[in-house]
């Protein structure tokens, strides 16, 4: 039960630290601008940005699992239907900001110290410079924590509790993480921790577009009992998922150990189908080509290079 429980948080542990690390370094480097500046008096505002923009990012989570809930208590016979498509919303749209995240940050990390520091060099010279910080640091903070939120809608939906407990003890580290590295003076290759920790995003974001497939199949197969309408492709226990090509149920269970450490963390199903193998290999293709690219690694001839530039 142990193990199962700690599994169950370790995505969300994984996606926090990777995101509130993120955040940290713009709280970081704007917190070293206003000390270098002497306005060290507008530090409220930055806190208030951090309280406000984790405020946000909450209430968020609870507006959507609201929706969630209300579906299935006014929905009426197509509730079923209904939660599992917004539930497959939910996942397409936490792949499409983690991915764009991902490869976004990869990009930018040269030149975020050089973002940051000019806008709040353009802050410092407005009237209300505080509200300015706000704004800079509870945007950071919000879109870091939305994207959590969007992870933990659709990958656990019926319970929040631990994959909420791997959420804080990620923003705890990721904090801890910022405050040795600005405060400590203490050494963190940032870069090296980016490219392992985008490694394991790829990773866990590829189990999402299995996820999402498999509520989208689960909506249309709910809809064809309910219409008797023959609205699937495929008649073998799969709407559009095609043929079961994996049954892991006795040889590597995603109820026990070590199966359930890999769908926690990486997606897996002791059921799988043709169609999840399909998107999840493309996905990595496609994302996992351009974020490597991204990091300078050439990858062609079936060998992945250093970059000559």
């Amino acid at each position: 039960m142990f193990t199962m429980n700690f599994t169950v948080a370790l995505p969300t542990f994984v996606v926090t630290l990777r995101e509130g690390f993120e955040a940290a370094l713009v709280v970081g480097i704007v917190m070293a601008c206003l000390k270098k500046a002497k306005q060290t008096e507008l530090y409220r505002w930055v806190y208030l940005g951090i309280l406000g923009g984790i405020i946000a990012s909450v209430a968020v989570g609870f507006l959507l699992a609201g929706v969630i809930t209300g579906v299935e208590t006014v929905g009426g016979i197509y509730a079923p239907v209904v939660k599992q498509l917004l539930e497959g919303i939910f996942g397409l749209v936490a792949i499409a900001m983690l991915s764009w995240m991902l490869l976004w940050m990869t990009k930018q990390a040269k030149s975020l110290k050089g973002e940051v520091e000019g806008a709040i060099s353009t802050a410092l010279d407005n009237d209300n410079a505080g509200k300015a910080v706000f704004v800079l640091i509870f945007i950071a903070v919000v879109r870091e924590g939305f994207e959590t939120v969007l992870f933990i809608l659709a990958k656990f939906q019926q319970d929040w509790t631990l994959p909420a407990v791997g959420a804080v003890a990620g923003l705890i580290l990721a904090s801890l993480m910022g405050v040795a590295l600005f405060s400590l003076g203490i050494r963190i290759n940032i870069r090296l921790f980016f490219q392992v920790m985008g490694i394991f995003l790829l990773l866990i974001v590829g189990g999402l577009v299995m996820g999402a497939l498999k509520h989208f199949d689960s909506a249309l197969v709910l809809l064809n009992q309910l219409t008797l309408t023959q609205l699937c492709l495929f008649n073998n226990g799969s709407c559009i998922l095609g043929t079961q090509v994996w049954d892991g149920s006795s040889l590597l269970s995603d109820r026990e150990f070590p199966g359930i450490v890999l769908k926690a963390l990486f997606g897996y199903r002791q059921t799988l189908y043709l169609g999840q193998i399909i998107a999840y290999l493309s996905f990595l293709a496609i994302i996992g080509t351009t974020y490597f690219q991204s990091l300078g690694i050439k990858i062609g001839g079936g060998n992945a290079e250093k970059s000559a530039s």
